[in-house]
């Protein structure tokens, strides 16, 4: 019997130590999980924080994931990442070394005290949508019932995203 393959969104962020280096080290951990396949993944953005004041900008993308998880158990994994690269969680808002939140799960909608999706803030952030809209424009947020394109369109230009320029 084969197993049922969803297709998830990760967004991927990182404001501290060698920011673009973190962010491509948690997708290589995301691609090396058993049962998940990174396919594909926006560019990296530089953007200014939300939330706190004097922190650090942020390196920001999104990447597309095939997966053989739930979500509940996806996310377990990418928490267990998060760990793994250092991070520890004491207070909402505070810099991190690497945040890896599921925005979407295929059309499934869940609402639970600890697990949320479609991502609950996802249609308010310019840093996960601009890289978001480079994977899937056209995809439908499963509440909202409008593209990904379309949230893009509806933020006020407020905070700053730009591409980020790699190394080869």
């Amino acid at each position: 019997m084969s197993m049922q393959v969803s297709v998830a969104y990760i967004g991927i962020g990182s404001n501290l130590g060698d920011k673009v280096l973190n962010c491509k080290h948690s997708i290589a951990r995301i691609d090396g999980t058993s049962g998940c396949e990174v396919t594909a993944r926006s560019d990296l953005f530089k953007t200014e924080p939300e939330g706190v004041a004097g922190q650090q900008w942020y390196a920001n993308c999104v990447v597309e994931v095939r997966t053989e998880h739930n979500p509940r158990d996806l996310l377990d994994r990418l928490m267990a990442i998060e760990h793994e690269m250092g991070r520890i969680r004491t207070k909402k808002w505070e810099s991190r070394i690497i945040d890896l939140d599921l925005l979407i799960f295929g059309e499934l909608v869940l609402n639970l005290p600890d697990l949320v999706v479609p991502h609950p803030l996802l249609h308010t952030r310019r840093f996960v949508l601009e890289p978001f809209v480079q994977l899937a424009p056209e995809l439908v947020h499963p509440v909202l019932n409008v593209t990904v394109r379309q949230l893009l369109k509806k933020l006020p230009k407020q905070s700053y995203v730009e591409i980020l320029k790699e190394e080869a």
